[in-house]
């Protein structure tokens, strides 16, 4: 695959596939790939709730699972916004040292593509989405067996999909439906290629 690209965001709801389909990307790019979650862990592990109160939130709450599914994703939302400076820091750091890299994530925001770097590369992303809620239940089920039936986990994911399919409308950033699954690498990066979306440059 050449690549369009040196930093390819790929956000999207749990349970939505982001993950599958970033590995075999990277793998057909020759490219590493980065989990945020894994960047979340160390955030997490080197601040104190004072410090970073957004990161440490569902620890410091106890009854934060309990919450409405839009509560729920309303603190995500915030979550992600505290980890932006973080990953525009990461970015910045592939495009100045060349590395082309996939980053996979939840924590992932369109709005990062609004981004001005500093230094050259094309940053592009995608965020994926399902329209329909029972297919993220049925992901969950499918993925984790044993955790039962996740009904206020997928209906997180069908809302935070719906908001990604909004925000990414209006900021003209890639928002792709994660099915059919068969044809979802080629819709990926016939999105990258098109001169149609952006490529974000200093």
């Amino acid at each position: 695959m050449q690549r369009p690209w040196d930093v390819l965001l790929i956000g999207g709801p749990s349970g939505v596939g982001k993950t599958s389909v970033s590995y075999r990307i990277a793998q057909a790019a020759a490219t590493g790939i980065t989990e945020v979650d894994d960047l979340f862990i160390a955030v997490e592990s080197m601040t104190t709730p004072e410090q970073q109160p957004e990161v440490h939130y569902w620890r410091t709450t106890p009854d934060a699972a309990e919450q409405s599914a839009e509560a729920i994703l309303d603190n995500h939302l915030r979550l992600s916004k505290a980890l932006a400076p973080m990953l525009v820091n990461v970015i910045e750091n592939h495009l100045e040292t060349d590395v082309p890299v996939v980053l996979d994530g939840d924590y992932l925001l369109p709005s990062l593509l609004t981004t001005k770097w500093q230094n050259p590369g094309i940053v592009k992303g995608v965020f994926l989405y399902d329209t329909d809620e029972r297919q993220y239940l049925e992901n969950y089920a499918a993925r984790e067996p044993d955790a039962g039936h996740q009904e206020k986990r997928a209906a997180v994911s069908y809302l935070f999909g719906q908001w990604l399919e909004r925000e990414c409308q209006s900021l003209g950033v890639d928002a792709i439906e994660a099915r059919p699954w068969e044809t979802l690498i080629e819709r990926i990066d016939a999105s990258m290629r098109s001169s149609m979306r952006p490529s974000i440059r200093p």
